[in-house]
């Protein structure tokens, strides 16, 4: 399933990156996640986003997995869902 990921903050907080972004699914469902990554003299923006999806993958994948039923149907009559 294709994930669309949308930059939602990008600001400093002390010494720290703060990167936010909102997930959504084919379905349109949606995932808001923020991680904060350590300041580094040269880093690029596109470093940072990087470094924060890494920290949110976990995260990001459960929500993947708690999502994957939503809008089946389910069939009582073969027990299965469509």
């Amino acid at each position: 399933m294709a994930l669309k990921y949308v930059i939602k903050d990008f600001r400093d907080e002390g010494d720290k990156k703060y990167v936010g972004f909102m997930v959504t699914n084919e379905k349109g469902a949606a995932f808001a996640i923020d991680k904060q990554v350590s300041l580094s003299e040269g880093k690029t923006n596109e470093q940072y986003v990087k470094d924060a999806l890494a920290l949110s993958k976990s995260e990001i994948d459960d929500w993947v997995a708690s999502t994957a039923q939503l809008g089946k149907t389910w069939n009582p009559d073969t027990e299965t869902l469509e």
